[in-house]
């Protein structure tokens, strides 16, 4: 099968509610096991990013579980209030926000290469020099916004500063933050961290079209890192050795899930 989008609900709101669909009938059963992201954009002949934006968001109602190197289980039915199938979110999918940081930060970024002067490189270097001292979520997610945040800054003007800022505040939003969880640890930081450096040298030398060239490669990559499979994750967990706290949380045996589904329905 396949969907038609209409303008008032976003497509993984369609195939969120259609999974839950699903699991409401008993197909697929509490402690049961949902197909892989794969074989459900397959069967929806949807993109993954939007079976993944789809899956992140019934996780974050509490209907599925998604375990890192095991599957996703269900945990139990839907309330019939569900934010999502009703559409009365208002919350975008992560990847839309993530494409509309790509279409416009390139434009700003070439813009302030033009007008750079040494108060905004000496702004970046000081933000790039805590960058390199924190590689934690909590406190790196601050100065990542603050860097593009300066970088539109230096413009003057401020609607634009401020649209800059509200867009990257939405990945703040519950969704957007539990997907964060799978993809982000020291390893990712530190990709952005050097492509962060290289957006700054283009504006220190004064080159708008490497400043560009290089905010859009960075904001690709971010596209890309947050769009690796789960599995993938799991190989890569396994080849650093590192397991973050995030993904060891969920690292539970299909056992163990059932076991907490039963203890819910008591």
């Amino acid at each position: 099968m396949s969907f038609k989008v209409d303008e008032s609900r976003r497509l993984y709101r369609h195939i969120a509610k259609h999974l839950r669909d699903l699991i409401d009938s008993g197909e697929y059963p509490i402690g049961g096991r949902l197909p892989s992201e794969r074989e459900l954009a397959d069967r929806l002949q949807v993109s993954r990013t939007s079976v993944r934006e789809a899956l992140i968001a019934l996780e974050v109602e509490g209907l599925i579980r998604i375990n890192i190197g095991s599957g996703i289980y269900v945990l139990g039915p839907s309330a019939s209030s569900s934010t999502i199938s009703s559409g009365k979110t208002s919350i975008e999918g992560p990847f839309e926000f993530l494409h509309a940081r790509e279409i416009l930060e390139p434009s700003v970024a070439a813009e302030a290469a033009i007008i750079a002067d040494s108060e905004l490189v000496g702004t970046l270097d000081q933000i790039l020099a805590q960058m390199k001292n924190f590689g934690g979520n909590d406190k790196w997610i601050p100065l990542d916004r603050e860097f593009h945040v300066a970088i539109a800054a230096s413009l003057s003007n401020g609607m634009l500063a401020r649209f800059i800022g509200q867009l990257f505040d939405q990945r703040m939003n519950p969704y957007f933050r539990r997907l964060a969880s799978y993809f982000e640890d020291a390893r990712t930081w530190g990709q952005a961290l050097a492509e962060h450096r290289v957006i700054r040298d283009a504006i220190a030398a004064g080159d708008p079209e490497a400043a560009r060239q290089a905010m859009r490669q960075h904001l690709r990559l971010s596209q890309e890192r947050f769009s690796r499979s789960f599995g993938e994750i799991s190989v890569l967990s396994h080849r650093s050795g590192k397991v973050t706290p995030a993904l060891r949380s969920r690292a539970e045996s299909p056992r163990e899930l059932q076991t907490k589904t039963s203890r819910r329905k008591i």
